[in-house]
């Protein structure tokens, strides 16, 4: 991999993993209602979690998807029933209560597993093994999602302490309400791509 090719992925991987999508709505929803040290184990399972699927898709997972055009199909509408259930849970997420543990964040294993059904996961991950990786070695794959790691981790992190930060002006339980319904709908509106793309 050239160090023009390296610079280029380094700013894909910045660009495509601190925009809106999912993952980062999700995690400004856990920082607003469960705080930074609680959505720890999700941020670890998006980053650690999206990492292993660059890894797999990298080595040759895309090859199965493109024998069976069916799986597609069947990974989308598995994407949309989940990021639908999810947008449920976030406009139903309990107000938080000073001093309760109220509610539960995404665990590090749902978050890892929520990346292959994440349809902005599954671009970025396909853009950055079939753009970034010339010729597909192991050595390359590696150093794309290695680089990937690296720069999700304190994007999404950013995400988490937005949602923290918003948390002091959600202290009345109606603006949280709004708030999660909002991030709800977002959540939803982040399908527009995947059923109607361009």
């Amino acid at each position: 991999m050239t160090y023009d090719i390296l610079l280029a992925l380094i700013a894909f991987a910045f660009v495509s993993s601190i925009t809106p999508g999912p993952n980062n709505l999700m995690l400004m929803a856990s920082g607003a209602n469960f705080g930074f040290r609680r959505t720890i184990p999700h941020m670890l399972g998006i980053g650690l979690g999206f990492t292993f699927m660059v890894l797999l898709v990298g080595a040759g997972l895309v090859q199965v998807f493109n024998q069976y055009p069916v799986s597609y199909t069947v990974l989308k509408a598995a994407s949309v029933a989940y990021l639908l259930y999810l947008a449920w849970k976030v406009a139903h997420a309990a107000p938080a209560v000073k001093g309760a543990d109220v509610g539960t964040p995404m665990s590090f294993l749902q978050a890892a597993a929520f990346q292959w059904v994440n349809p902005k996961a599954w671009a970025m991950a396909l853009t950055a093994t079939t753009a970034y990786a010339p010729g597909q070695t192991l050595n390359v794959i590696i150093i794309v999602a290695l680089v990937f790691g690296a720069v999700n981790l304190p994007s999404v992190s950013t995400w988490t302490v937005l949602g923290q930060q918003m948390a002091r002006l959600l202290t009345n339980p109606r603006r949280l309400v709004v708030f999660n319904w909002t991030m709800a709908a977002l959540l939803v509106a982040s399908l527009y791509p995947v059923l109607w793309p361009s």
